[in-house]
C-alpha cells in the first residue's frame, strides 16, 4: 500500500515583505525620537491654540486686511513641520544611515538601499501630512480660523510646497557625508524657511522686498495664505514650487552616494 505525502506549503503569504519589515522598523525608530514628533506633528498646533488664547488676536484688525492675527498667522505655521521633516530629519536620517554602513550593508542584501530612501520619505510624508490636518482641524473647529477658500489649490500648494521642501531635504543627504554636517546645513535650511514663512517676525513686520522674495521660497507660504484666505493662489508661485522640487530631485539622485 503506497502513501501519498501531503506537499506542505509554506505561509509565505504570511511572512512579512521585506519592504513592510524595513517600513514597519523605520516606523518604530522614528516613533522613539519623541521631540521631532512633538516639533513636527504638535508645535504648530500648540503655537496656533496659544495665540487663539490672547482676547486681542482673536479681534479683526485692518493691518490684517480685516482678518484676525489667528487667521492672518495660521499659513506661515503650517512651515514648521514641512521644513522641520524635510530639512532636518529626513537628511540627517539619511547621512547617519551613510555614515553607519548600513545603506552599504543594504546592498550586499536582498533588499535595495533605495528601500531605505522611500520608506524615509513615506514616514516623513506622512507625518507632515498629520501635523498639517491637526493644525486645521484646531484652527477651523477650536478658533474658528475660516476653513480653506480654494481646497483644491490648498491642496495642490501643499503637495508642491512640500515637494520642493523634501527635495531640497534630498540634496543636503546627497552633498553630505556625515550626519553632523548634514544636521548643520538643515538647520540652517530650516531656520531661512521659517523667516521667509513669517513665523520668527510676522511678516507684516518684513520689508515689502523680503515678503515678494518669501512667497517663492519653499514651501511657498505666499500661496497657502492666497488658498486659505485669498483669491487663489498664483500660478506663478506653483510652478516655482514644482520647479525647485523637479531640480533639487535630479540633483540629488545625479549625486546621492549609498556609501
Amino acid at each position: 500500500m503506497t502513501t501519498t505525502a501531503t506537499p506542505t506549503t509554506t505561509p509565505q503569504h504570511r511572512a512579512p515583505r521585506p519592504l513592510r519589515a524595513l517600513a514597519l522598523a523605520e516606523t518604530r525608530l522614528f516613533l522613539r525620537d519623541p521631540m521631532t514628533l512633538l516639533i513636527a506633528v504638535v508645535l504648530p498646533t500648540v503655537v496656533l491654540a496659544a495665540l487663539g488664547a490672547v482676547p486681542a488676536l482673536r479681534e479683526p484688525s485692518e493691518i490684517f486686511g480685516g482678518l484676525r492675527f489667528t487667521d492672518y498667522f495660521a499659513p506661515s505655521l503650517l512651515a514648521i513641520n514641512i521644513a522641520v521633516l524635510g530639512l532636518q530629519n529626513l537628511p540627517t536620517g539619511l547621512a547617519t544611515y551613510r555614515e553607519k554602513g548600513i545603506l552599504r550593508r543594504l546592498s550586499a542584501s536582498p533588499m535595495h538601499p533605495a528601500a531605505v530612501l522611500v520608506v524615509q520619505l513615506l514616514i516623513n510624508v506622512v507625518t507632515v501630512v498629520i501635523g498639517t490636518a491637526l493644525m486645521l482641524a484646531v484652527a477651523v473647529y477650536v478658533l474658528d480660523v475660516p476653513a480653506p477658500r480654494h481646497p483644491v489649490a490648498f491642496a495642490l500648494t501643499f503637495l508642491l510646497g512640500t515637494s520642493a521642501v523634501f527635495a531640497l531635504g534630498l540634496v543636503i543627504a546627497a552633498v553630505t557625508p556625515r550626519a553632523r554636517l548634514a544636521t548643520g546645513i538643515g538647520a540652517v535650511a530650516f531656520m531661512l524657511t521659517q523667516f521667509f514663512a513669517g513665523v520668527y517676525l510676522p511678516k507684516f513686520l518684513l520689508p515689502e522686498a523680503l515678503v515678494r522674495i518669501g512667497e517663492f521660497v519653499p514651501p511657498g507660504v505666499g500661496a497657502f495664505q492666497a488658498a486659505w484666505m485669498g483669491d487663489g493662489p498664483a500660478p506663478l508661485h506653483l510652478v516655482v514650487m514644482a520647479v525647485i522640487a523637479v531640480a533639487a530631485t535630479t540633483v540629488a539622485a545625479r549625486f546621492f552616494r549609498w556609501e
